[in-house]
């Protein structure tokens, strides 16, 4: 329905900048074709008239006129809906074209790079950067590996509900997932999903790297409200312990695991190969733990060695 109204929508919008001339109601009824399926003159009527309202309401300037017959016509002159030229500052320059050299590997890349060529062409002064001239090696990139970005990032913007399969850590095979999207963010290197999960009826938080297969939109709107402030960061911080209020001991083959010697309150070496650490440990570290495969063995609490068991014997199982 929404998207059979927005080609209506376009087609009225292109008939009325389109013509040099008022057209009558009868004129755009046999033109477009959403109008001529109209059941009857009174039905044209109202759908024609929200169409028009909704034009206006989107920023298009229609001249009613009336002819010489006393019959009504309708027009949008080119020169009453002309955008203004673009002009931008050096700090709002900066801005776009910091933001163009971000997407590296997303194809949105090169509608990026093209949007800045057009703004380029129209007059956009460039940036004075010091820091490129200097340093041009260091670039700032979100890079983005997953299939499921784009598709994921289209479904936030447009609030469209999605379809995924989704593997967890411990589980053997993915299950199906029923998401309404909020918002995607990136944390440590890996892109996460902030959604609320129809089926848990609960907010989730889901990383793109454990999606499987393909993304499918689903028709409908959002069944629950979407927050202000989506946390999806602190979620993440507080799955993968960063605000826990326990530790855990582990063991660490020696060269390995920089992630976790990072985040360790001690570490002592074993010999042999190994460290001891003695880390924090919230909620998801077990899932975290399990990544790093053999090289991590984990020494207490009870409860996250055998976690880990479990999710290291799920993986092997397939």
């Amino acid at each position: 329905m929404a998207i059979a109204k927005a080609e209506r929508l376009m087609n009225l919008a292109l008939c009325l900048l389109g013509t040099r001339r008022p057209l009558s109601k009868r004129e755009l009824r046999g033109s477009i074709e959403a109008y001529l399926e109209a059941g009857s003159d009174d039905s044209f009527n109202r759908m024609f008239e929200r169409d028009k309202d909704d034009l206006r309401e989107l920023g298009l300037v229609i001249a009613t006129v009336e002819n010489l017959e006393g019959e009504t016509g309708y027009l949008a002159r080119r020169d009453s809906n002309r955008l203004p030229a673009i002009t931008l500052d050096a700090e709002e320059a900066a801005a776009l074209g910091l933001a163009a050299k971000v997407w590296q590997q997303a194809r949105l890349a090169g509608a990026a790079s093209g949007a800045l060529q057009k703004l380029r062409a129209a007059g956009m002064p460039e940036a004075e950067d010091s820091y490129e001239a200097h340093h041009s090696a260091l670039e700032p990139r979100i890079p983005v590996h997953e299939a499921a970005f784009e598709p994921l990032m289209l479904a936030c913007r447009d609030r469209r509900p999605v379809v995924f399969d989704y593997r967890k850590a411990n589980a053997a095979r993915p299950g199906q997932r029923h998401v309404e999207p909020w918002t995607l963010e990136c944390w440590r290197g890996h892109w996460y999903l902030a959604g609320w999960d129809r089926d848990r009826r609960a907010e989730r938080v889901f990383r793109l790297s454990r999606i499987t297969g393909r993304v499918r939109s689903r028709a409908g709107s959002f069944t629950a409200p979407v927050p202000d402030v989506v946390t999806v960061r602190e979620t993440v911080e507080t799955w993968a312990g960063e605000t826990a209020t326990r530790s855990a001991r582990i063991r660490l083959r020696t060269g390995c695991g920089y992630p976790l010697r990072s985040r360790a309150q001690s570490i002592r070496e074993l010999g042999e190969g190994w460290d001891e650490l003695e880390i924090p440990y919230g909620h998801g570290l077990d899932a975290w733990l399990v990544e790093f495969g053999p090289d991590v063995v984990v020494l207490e609490p009870a409860d996250l060695r055998a976690d880990v068991v479990e999710r290291l014997r799920a993986v092997a199982k397939g």
